[in-house]
């Protein structure tokens, strides 16, 4: 069926029945669904793009995604744009025209040296700034010397404007102008890569720093000649940079008047030129002051004559060329000097209420003019869009890129005349409407950036605002705005527009919103190789959205932050990561045996004044090399803490079995069947005159000379010497009183043992073997042999001790 021609049953008729059967054929709908028609969910508007080396994905929803760029979407490299798309371009960037009848086109008076003398550097390839006072004419200018430069470099001509732009967005700019990348952020390499080999003449206009910036934007384009138009408060390029100055001076009297005339479109009366010659004196001679001065005679004119002989427009709608001048009866004075010399407030009075409407917005947004498109919707009239031709017409606007402003000095004189008493009023009501417009899906990235200097003008007159309502707008403008500008890579609007909606939110509460503008500074400062700052950003949005439960927003600040970590080289300076906090296993083998580092290798001793000892840890290392911070000395102290706790519990284990051991070794109770020698040394023997008793044929090794060392074999080989005997063995032992349960060193008499090489089995009631002595530095000084106490033979002691059980033969 024809498109064009809509059959019945687009109206609710089928083909072969009527309006009801169609109806009740209908789905049936939920009930509870207020019947205001079927509601289409807005769809968020995801933008991917390239960042460098990074896959950025603009989510106006949780947030912005980055992630390394995977292999097949690497973008293509950038080209160059022809001559023809580089026209196209220029003329989509230009201000748009205003309504009405086209504006009169003046002449470029008495700059015709200037022209030529900036045309003669810039052919030579010499960079050149042009230094004026605002309203001198110096945009004019620009436009005349653009044109005479068309052909001079291989890529042409680019404009660009310098109004609160920095060398960053200079640099993309003209990057952008030349190049075809589209979605393609190149990251700071492949800039100045493709700038190097950008030759262009570039007339850049507003021009607003100078210094160390405008050397850097100088040395990053070496093939281009600039022509820089400034204020002479802008400060100069540096010495090295060896950039050409012009000084752009005023009109004298006659081109002055010469311009007046030009714009009220005849003849100066004797008295109107006079009027014109004091007014030179007073603004030293500005064209713009003559441009608004003419407004103010032509205002004049129509209030002299019949109001019907003139259109809606403030132009004679039919009027001979030689017509006579206006009559003279209306007794109406010229302005005086101080109106002529600042004719904005006494201009905007005779306009059309829409008109000044409009200024009164472009007042409360600091000079900036929304696009004639919103002025409808703002000023509450249909055909308000015709105000912006009545501004420029009267001088009262100035093309600012794509885009109006006030001219220079408006703003001020519209202030002293009360149009800013409700600036924050009206900057609400833009702020509203900007966040549903900006919001919208049918709005490209591109016409967002094009109002982005209204837009950031609109938030920044709300913060801070004298209640949560106005911050609460400027957040929601924030929030509708920043995601196409990071979309239409105007990274500096994004910026700005993430900064006054965090503190918005801040100011008025609102707690996820303000970790969303955390997460976008954190991903926006990762991008442009910050990776410091989006720590620190992303870290607030990940604490913020956890403490309000936001698993999807955590979710993606910790990929973000998992992605910092990694491309700034693991872990940074002063931070331990998170695997190194508490350690997997605290028993880090560094020592032999197996043991823990912080435990000594050797026994510890079986005596009361021991202690055990849990050397000092180092602090754990970041991947880096880095010590360290405060998490690196939390996990220390867990690691410490864990050592020390299992060198404590190891060395009382361990001292334990050992005092075990010694104690059943030299216990005969035991077994009483085999009876316990006491070894004593030669020193002993020879001092107590008293033969060493023989023990039973069928005992078995004294324990204490197992303990001791095994002694060396006899002469006959098959007989151990025995351990208080006068032969030389390799494998005697030094003296070792033990003490008894009364506290006194009892001696007792070494025998030789006669025993077969063979060593018997060992019984049930055998002790374990013990375990080797500690080694000489770990065990204390025993008593010399040479100084052994004298003592009688006493009775047999009782006493659990070994000297006890050897004391008299009857033990045996």
């Amino acid at each position: 069926m024809d498109p064009t021609n809509r059959g019945p049953e687009e109206y609710g008729h089928d083909m072969n029945g009527s309006a009801d059967d169609a109806g009740r054929r209908r789905p049936s709908r939920d009930p509870l669904t207020p019947d205001f028609g079927q509601q289409t969910p807005q769809q968020a508007r995801i933008v991917p793009l390239i960042s460098g080396d990074l896959l950025l994905t603009v989510n106006p929803v949780d947030g912005s995604e980055v992630e390394p760029c995977p292999p097949g979407e690497q973008p293509a490299e950038p080209v160059r744009r022809t001559a023809t798309e580089r026209a196209d371009r220029e003329r989509a960037a230009a201000p748009p025209v205003p309504p009405g009848p086209p504006a009169l086109r003046l002449p470029l008076l008495e700059r015709e040296d200037e022209r030529e003398r900036l045309v003669r550097l810039l052919g030579r390839g010499r960079s050149v700034r042009l230094s004026g006072s605002a309203g001198s004419g110096r945009t004019a200018l620009l436009d005349a010397v653009a044109a005479d430069c068309a052909g001079l470099a291989p890529d042409g001509v680019v404009r660009l404007n310098g109004h609160k732009r920095t060398v960053t967005d200079l640099l993309y700019g003209l990057f952008d102008a030349v190049h075809d990348a589209p979605l393609h952020r190149p990251d700071r390499t492949l800039l100045l890569e493709k700038l190097r080999g950008t030759g262009a003449v570039v007339v850049l206009d507003d021009l607003e720093f100078g210094g160390a910036a405008l050397d850097e934007l100088l040395a990053a384009t070496p093939e281009c000649a600039f022509l820089l138009a400034a204020t002479p408060d802008v400060a100069a390029a540096g010495a090295g940079s060896h950039l050409e100055e012009v000084l752009l001076a005023g009109l004298d009297r006659a081109a002055s008047v010469d311009l007046l005339e030009r714009v009220v479109e005849r003849k100066l009366t004797e008295e109107e030129a006079n009027w014109a010659g004091d007014l030179w004196f007073e603004s030293e001679g500005l064209p713009l002051r003559f441009v608004q001065a003419g407004a103010l005679l032509r205002q004049r004119d129509m209030q002299r004559t019949d109001p019907t002989a003139y259109d809606e427009y403030g132009y004679l709608d039919s009027r001979p060329a030689e017509a006579p001048l206006p009559a003279e009866n209306a007794d109406l004075p010229l302005p005086s000097l101080g109106e002529g010399a600042a004719p904005a407030a006494l201009l905007a009075s005779r306009l059309s209420s829409a008109a000044r409407e409009t200024l009164r917005f472009a007042v409360a947004l600091g000079g900036e003019v929304p696009h004639q498109a919103h002025l409808p919707a703002l000023v509450g009239d249909t055909h308000a869009d015709a105000a912006l031709g009545e501004l420029a017409g009267c001088g009262l606007l100035s093309p600012a890129g794509p885009r109006y402003r006030l001219a220079a000095g408006v703003l001020a004189q519209l202030e002293a005349a009360g149009y800013g008493d409700d600036a924050t009023t009206r900057a609400r009501t833009v702020a509203q409407h900007y966040a549903w417009w900006a919001g919208h899906p049918s709005v490209t990235p591109a016409r967002a950036v094009a109002e982005a200097d209204a837009i950031v003008a609109a938030m920044a007159q709300l913060v801070p605002g004298d209640g949560a309502g106005q911050t609460s707008v400027a957040v929601l403008l924030a929030r509708s705005a920043s995601p196409a500008f990071a979309a239409g890579l105007h990274w500096s609007a994004w910026e700005k527009s993430l900064r006054i909606g965090q503190e918005a939110g801040r100011i008025a509460g609102e707690v996820a919103e303000e970790a969303y503008f955390h997460h976008e500074l954190g991903v926006l400062a990762l991008c442009t190789g910050n990776p410091d700052r989006a720590r620190a950003e992303l870290e607030t949005s990940i604490s913020m959205r956890g403490a309000l439960a936001d698993k999807p927003g955590a979710v993606v600040g910790r990929r973000a932050l998992a992605l910092v970590e990694d491309r700034s080289g693991g872990v940074a300076a002063g931070r331990a990561p998170a695997a190194e906090e508490i350690p997997a296993n605290p028993f880090e083998t560094s020592a032999p045996g197996g043991l823990p580092a912080g435990i000594p290798v050797s026994m510890p001793r079986p005596y009361a004044d021991d202690t055990a000892v849990v050397s000092r840890q180092t602090p754990p290392r970041g991947a880096g090399g880095a010590a360290g911070g405060r998490f690196a000395v939390l996990g220390g102290a867990r690691r410490n803490l864990v050592a020390a706790g299992a060198g404590v519990l190891l060395a009382g284990v361990l001292g334990t079995v050992v005092t075990l051991g010694l104690t059943s070794n030299s216990d005969a109770q035991g077994d009483p069947g085999a009876p316990a020698e006491q070894s004593v040394s030669e020193g002993d023997d020879s001092d107590t005159g008293l033969p060493a008793e023989e023990p039973a044929k069928s005992t078995t090794p004294s324990a204490h000379a197992s303990h001791s060392g095994s002694s060396t074999p006899g002469p006959t080989g098959g007989e151990s010497a025995p351990a208080g005997s006068g032969t030389a063995s390799s494998g005697t032992t030094e003296p070792q009183d033990t003490p008894s349960s009364s506290g006194k060193p009892s001696s007792g008499k070494p025998s030789p043992s006669h025993s077969t090489s063979k060593p018997p089995k060992p019984t049930k009631s055998d002790p374990p073997p013990s375990s080797p002595s500690p080694s000489p530095s770990d065990t204390s000084p025993s008593p010399s042999p040479s100084d052994p106490e004298p003592e009688e033979p006493s009775a047999p002691d009782m006493s659990d001790s070994a000297s006890g059980a050897t004391g008299s033969p009857s033990a045996a």
